[in-house]
C-alpha cells in the first residue's frame, strides 16, 4: 500500500511539474508574438500546487518571468515551503 501512495505522489509531481514548465515556455511564446497570455495567477498556483521545480525550470531555460521579483523570489519560495513540508512529513512519518 505504501508504495502504491509513493507511485502516485511521484506520477502526480512528474506531472503538474511538466506542466509548470510547459505553461512558462507557452506564456514566454505568447509574450513574444503578443498574442493573448496566461495569468501570473496560474502561473502561481501551479508552482504551488507542486509544480515549483518545473516552474523554476521553466523560468531558466526559457528566460521567462526573471525580471519579475515576485516570481524571482516567489517561486523558489514555493520550492523551499514545500521541501520544508516534505521533510517534516518524511520525519513524521518515521516516528
Amino acid at each position: 500500500m505504501r508504495e502504491g501512495i509513493i507511485w502516485l505522489i511521484g506520477g502526480y509531481l512528474l506531472i503538474i511539474n511538466g506542466i509548470g514548465f510547459v505553461l512558462m515556455g507557452l506564456d514566454k511564446r505568447r509574450a513574444r508574438k503578443g498574442t493573448w497570455r496566461i495569468r501570473e495567477k496560474t502561473l502561481f498556483l501551479t508552482a504551488a500546487a507542486g509544480g515549483s521545480i518545473g516552474s523554476l525550470c521553466g523560468m531558466k531555460v526559457f528566460h521567462h518571468k526573471t525580471k519579475h521579483k515576485s516570481f524571482v523570489i516567489g517561486i523558489p519560495a514555493i520550492l523551499f515551503m514545500q521541501c520544508a513540508a516534505a521533510g517534516a512529513v518524511y520525519w513524521l512519518a518515521g516516528r
